[in-house]
């Protein structure tokens, strides 16, 4: 079988193999119904609720303010959906306007999608901007608010740029007026440390298959005191936030991957200097095993080093705070659909953004909100590590993309008549 690499992690990860021995009692021997008050329920409950500390863990949360969903646009959706209907439901009285909600132009399809929905019945809805780099003024966000304003939803981290926004100081602007802040941290849980706390948010969304869990489970964290109507109505299932029985294996997953994901962040404080450390000036990369965030950033760093030598190539969010998985690349003369096929056949798993939006027509959201023309847009290639990429995954990247970039502009109209002028 010829090699196959996969740089696409912000769309899903492998499942590691310690989370896939956590989930596999769960799918027989141990498949009671965590509802159930007999043995074998109350031995699936133990379960459930050990992987509610584990991801509260995660983020510094306590383990009664975890929420288990479907996924990270299920957790999204009840954010900004069951906030509002809380807060409308306990305003309906005095309430002489509809509600205000402040996002992101390059928010993920879960929240501006859903936003836009509310938009749609009736809701007043501001997209801030951001800049050439991908970053949200806070400014802006101070600017937007109004006496009616419920919610603001910015992501922590983008999933196509990596680009790190300022909740922090999003948050406070929120506290400041009593406002409820959402942040979704899709792709920035189990890369970064994350503390809810520190951030200041009051709702904060997570997803198992971004951190090497299993797709089909994700998890929100709602601040206690924080008001919140369930979007599904059933049983008494998360504490009535979330009707449906429990997807046991999935949660199970969820809790040991995230904590796989404190390991490896806190091995990474604890480790010193001068045993981590890598020379990034003479290209000795053959140590890193891509275990903790420091060595995939030192992978990524090299990877994006290396294909910013072709000419007219540039990253996407170049001189912003970013995680350490993911650059994006635009190259310039090509079709990026164009190259992710090309380069698939040839072993290498990249994309050329979010998975949901796979086929589209239109060029990147993100990238048109950050200033890139259409073409640029359509010419940018996203490249994403995880925790089992080598460096020599990046090193067969390198032997490829070049050649293959190459060719792709010498077949081109475009790369052709803007080399000739």
């Amino acid at each position: 079988m010829p090699r196959r690499v996969y740089l696409d992690n912000n769309a899903t990860t492998p499942v590691l193999p310690e989370v896939v021995d956590a989930m596999r009692p769960y799918f027989s021997e141990r498949f009671g119904n965590a509802s159930s008050i007999h043995s074998h329920g109350q031995q699936t409950r133990a379960a459930v609720e050990h992987a509610r500390e584990s991801v509260a863990a995660l983020i510094g949360a306590g383990a009664s303010e975890i929420v288990f969903t479907s996924g990270g646009t299920e957790a999204d959706n009840l954010a900004i959906f069951g906030s509002l209907q809380a807060e409308e439901s306990r305003a309906q009285k005095t309430r002489t306007q509809k509600p205000h909600i402040i996002t992101s132009t390059i928010e993920h399809h879960a929240v501006l999608n859903a936003a836009r929905h509310l938009e749609s019945s009736g809701c007043e809805l501001t997209c801030v901007p951001v800049d050439a780099r991908g970053l949200v003024d806070p400014s802006d966000v101070r600017r937007a608010l109004r006496p009616n304003t419920k919610l603001i939803s910015i992501m922590l981290a983008n999933n196509e740029t990596g680009v790190i926004q300022p909740v922090r100081k999003i948050a406070a602007i929120a506290a400041e007026v009593g406002v409820h802040f959402h942040t979704d941290a899709v792709q920035a849980a189990g890369k970064i440390p994350l503390s809810v706390a520190d951030i200041g948010c009051d709702l904060l969304t997570i997803s198992s298959h971004k951190l090497h869990g299993p797709q089909g489970v994700g998890a929100l964290y709602v601040k206690k005191g924080t008001p919140i109507d369930a979007m599904l109505h059933g049983g008494r299932h998360e504490r009535s936030r979330r009707a449906g029985t429990e997807n046991v294996p999935g949660i199970v997953g969820l809790g040991r991957a995230a904590e796989l994901a404190q390991a490896s962040l806190d091995r990474r404080s604890r480790d010193t200097d001068d045993n981590r450390k890598t020379d990034r000036t003479n290209g000795d990369y053959a140590a890193h095993t891509g275990h903790t965030a420091e060595d995939i950033a030192a992978l990524r760093d090299h990877l994006e080093s290396k294909l910013l030598q072709l000419d007219s190539s540039a990253v996407n969010g170049a001189g912003a705070p970013r995680v350490p998985n993911t650059t994006n690349i635009c190259f310039d003369g090509i079709d990026g659909e164009a190259l992710v096929i090309a380069l698939d056949l040839k072993g290498l798993a990249v994309s050329t953004g979010a998975a949901c939006s796979s086929g589209a027509i239109e060029p990147s959201h993100v990238l048109i909100a950050m200033g890139l023309s259409a073409d640029r847009a359509r010419s940018s290639i996203r490249f994403s590590l995880g925790k089992l990429n080598t460096a020599d995954d990046v090193d067969f990247a390198l032997s490829i993309v070049p050649e293959t970039v190459t060719r792709l502009r010498e077949l081109s109209p475009v790369w052709k008549a803007a080399v000739s002028y």
